[in-house]
């Protein structure tokens, strides 16, 4: 009951803030197609001639990486991170720390010292000490790097001749300055060649590559709401594997981020498969006038993610629906996502996704190189924030004792320990932590980047053998695709491997070796 209190509150938090502009110098900075989603969301509320900005991310986040105007960054800023930490009464902090008191009392009623230790016994990291082990092996690299951006940042700033230190709500603004100078790269250079329709079809041609599957529209389906896409999903032979059901934009009763859910898992009766019914739900900026919805290239990583998620649902073949799919240990689920989002950005598969909306061409090889020479760019940054929540997360679930300390001073406490510099904040704050709190990842949100060591030693498998290698694709489908959690995850992922995962394909990855 408190987990879904939790994530009612959140969800009120986000949808009560509105920031209404009625000033076209305030929004200096913004890109044009930012602008006009604005206007239409102001438009559907009854302020036309004005713009609205919101905590959605699609609306948030660009503005916090864009506008001029650093008052109003501030004031966006403050109502993103301080959701449920308003003394009101969509307040979240007695709540989370009551769950997290309770979950230590269930822990010791099953004779386990901790929450994390319960939780842990049947993951692939096998206890908290292991999690930690890996998350302070990256930690002290990435806020070595994120140190050095800070300082970049600084720079940009000291050079304007302003007077301020680099806040929170100034990384993302100065971090797009610094990324267009030394990339000369602009993220509305890269929009138009990400179409929402084109990414779709990108990540269905990657698996059909991979596994010969194919998706075919249906329209005589049922849906819950009227923007939601239904496909179905058949393997090579033709044969029927499942349903897939794709919900992209995001509403007022929706929460915000991105997610797989199974409407119905597969299992077997009867000796015969039970085909899954799987659905994909993100939270892109919708259309706006004849224009298609255009993605950043974070945002058709996500994409891919999530379609890695339904893949992981679609190709499942065990007998109990309680052990398919993505019924496997928090830090294995996230191999099939993220392994998914290598292809999205590999110059030989975006050649064949990535075209202009209005000419139609493939994304020119310069601006492929550039994406890739950007990288790394910000790794810091991306690197500690997601560390610090994932450490936050632990020091809530690895205590053995009552946790008596407020919300924001058990917080600021396990920041301090951790030594986070003041420009940085968790990737989530205790107060909208709901991956923790009502999302099912407790003492296991440092799954993505255990998960992230997997993906990247298993991309570099194909990197060995061929991009689209139907060996290794079958080998993947066979040992990690269709075995839900019917396996030991560490056995299943050396039979497909060989080996146990490297860690330094992931420290390449993000620039940290």
């Amino acid at each position: 009951m408190l987990s879904t209190q939790y994530g009612q509150n959140l969800l009120a938090e986000t949808n009560a803030f509105e920031m209404l502009i009625d000033k076209e110098e305030d929004l200096a900075g913004l890109p044009k197609e930012l602008k006009a989603a604005a206007a239409a969301e102001a438009k559907a509320k009854g302020h036309d001639g004005k713009w609205l900005f919101t905590l959605q991310n699609p609306s948030v986040m660009p503005f916090l990486q864009y506008a001029d105007n650093r008052e109003l960054r501030k004031k966006i800023w403050d109502a993103y991170q301080l959701r449920g930490n308003n003394d009101n009464e969509g307040d979240t902090k007695e709540i989370l720390v009551k769950i997290a008191n309770l979950r230590q009392q269930k822990a010791k009623l099953l004779g386990y010292s901790s929450h994390a230790a319960y939780v842990l016994e049947e993951s692939m990291a096998e206890n908290p000490a292991n999690v930690n082990a890996l998350l302070n092996k990256i930690w002290t690299p990435a806020l070595a790097k994120a140190k050095a951006e800070a300082a970049d940042i600084q720079k940009e700033i000291d050079a304007a001749k302003d007077t301020f230190n680099v806040a929170p709500y100034d990384w993302r603004y100065y971090q797009e300055k610094i990324r267009q100078k030394r990339f000369a790269l602009n993220e509305e250079e890269i929009k138009p060649y990400f179409s929402l329709t084109d990414v779709r079809e990108g990540a269905f041609a990657t698996a059909n590559k991979l596994w010969g599957i194919s998706f075919v529209a249906l329209n005589n389906v049922p849906v819950y709401h009227p923007e939601v896409e239904v496909y179905e999903v058949r393997d090579k032979d033709g044969s029927h594997l499942g349903l897939l059901y794709a919900d992209f934009f995001p509403r007022a009763s929706k929460r915000s981020g991105a997610w797989m859910t199974s409407y119905r898992s597969q299992s077997r009766e009867n000796g015969k498969r039970v085909a899954p019914v799987i659905s994909i739900v993100c939270n892109f900026t919708k259309p706006v006038g004849d224009n298609p919805a255009l993605l950043t290239f974070d945002e058709a990583s996500t994409l891919f993610h999530e379609f890695g998620h339904a893949l992981h649902g679609l190709f499942s073949n065990v007998k109990y629906k309680s052990l398919a799919g993505t019924s496997v240990p928090r830090d294995f689920v996230e191999l099939p996502s993220q392994i998914m989002e290598n292809w999205a950005g590999d110059p030989e598969v975006l050649k064949t996704y990535a075209k202009h909306y209005q000419t139609k061409e493939a994304i020119p090889d310069a601006l492929i190189e550039k994406m890739q020479k950007a990288g790394t760019f910000d790794q810091g940054f991306a690197t500690v924030e997601y560390i610090a929540a994932s450490l936050l997360d632990m020091n809530y679930h690895s205590a053995t004792s009552p946790i008596t300390a407020k919300a924001n001073d058990f917080e600021k406490a396990a920041m301090n320990k951790i030594g986070l510099i003041d420009a940085i904040i968790p990737r989530y704050r205790s107060t909208y932590f709901q991956h923790i709190f009502s999302g099912g990842y407790s003492a296991g949100y440092y799954s993505y980047i255990w998960s992230e060591v997997l993906d990247s030693d298993a991309f570099a498998a194909f990197k060995e053998k061929g991009l689209f290698d139907q060996n290794t694709a079958a080998s993947f489908r066979s040992n990690i695709l269709e075995r839900g959690g019917t396996g030991n995850p560490a056995e299943m992922y050396r039979k497909f491997r060989g080996a146990d995962p490297d860690p330094i394909h992931l420290m390449k990855k993000r620039g940290l070796n």
